[in-house]
């Protein structure tokens, strides 16, 4: 079992950032890319950022590319999402996940999630 944890969120006005943090916690936390996807009320899930086990290569979806960054220190067992010049459709609960396959993470396939963290962004 992978426990994540997520943490960072909260009330930003447009044009902010927020870093979010997932901490992991269990099996051994570089065999697993590690992603970031939200959930706004009313609306499917969808992916905000994946990283490999070893960041070496991440991916973005279209909304978050410009502005967003995704980090990993597995020395902490940690992955960060840096977000930037935040807008109000950024406004989702937000989720960390893992899969031991990055490719599969990036289509929203995970074996383990977390419980999730609120940012909402005032316009």
């Amino acid at each position: 079992q992978v426990q994540l944890v997520e943490s960072g969120g909260g009330l930003v006005q447009t044009g902010g950032s927020l870093r979010l943090s997932c901490a992991a916690s269990g099996r051994t936390f570089t065999r697993f890319a590690v992603g970031w996807f939200r959930q706004a009320p009313g609306k499917e899930r969808e992916r905000v950022a994946v990283i490999t086990r070893t960041g070496d290569s991440t991916y973005f979806t279209d909304s978050a590319r410009d502005r967003f960054t995704v980090s990993r220190d597995n020395a902490r067992n940690t992955v960060y999402l840096q977000m930037n010049n935040l807008k109000p459709e950024d406004t989702a609960v937000y989720y960390c996940a893992a899969n031991d396959d990055f490719s599969a993470l990036r289509v929203g396939l995970a074996h383990f999630w977390g419980q999730g963290t609120q940012v909402t962004v005032s316009s």
